[in-house]
């Protein structure tokens, strides 16, 4: 299984570079996290297709795309500290872990924040700090920071007040 995901793994970088990924060590960072740990074994199949796929409490996990787009825009060169709103499953925090210095990253579920840093901590990530709590009040104690990166659900909180 692992060699399939490593052919599926290639492929996906082939696409990303197609796409006008052209940072070499976002390119790198992707190769090296093994997206199938970040998911539910009902979709390791899957892992590696550029799609975002379901998690827990009705989350996601971000199209590969959409994770290589959000990380080469910040233009990491490995000194940065940073702050990602939305740590989900764990997967883009790992890549950020790769290129910058430090991550501080705060997402609102138990649940999601247990079990991503389950898996960063199995990966080595020695160099992120996980919170939960509000994303939207940032993490004030680490500040400032280099970049900072807020995924999708400040869509969604946006959705939901202009709806109110």
């Amino acid at each position: 299984m692992s060699e399939d995901f490593s052919i599926q793994r290639q492929q996906l970088i082939s696409e990303l570079q197609q796409n006008g990924i052209r940072n070499e060590r976002v390119l790198q960072a992707i190769a090296m996290v093994p997206r199938e740990l970040f998911i539910d074994s009902s979709f390791q199949p899957m892992a590696y297709a550029n799609q975002a796929l379901p998690l827990v409490l009705g989350q996601t996990i971000s199209q590969p795309l959409m994770v290589a787009l959000m990380t080469q825009a910040l233009q990491l060169t490995g000194t940065e500290n940073v702050l990602e709103i939305g740590t989900g499953s764990g997967y883009q925090t790992s890549i950020l872990s790769q290129l910058s210095r430090y991550v501080y990253s705060v997402e609102r579920y138990p649940q999601l924040s247990d079990q991503a840093a389950l898996r960063l901590e199995r990966l080595g990530c020695a160099n992120v700090s996980l919170l939960i709590g509000d994303g939207s009040i940032g993490w004030a104690e680490h500040a400032p920071y280099d970049r900072i990166l807020v995924t999708a659900a400040a869509l969604v909180s946006l959705l939901n007040w202009w709806s109110n």
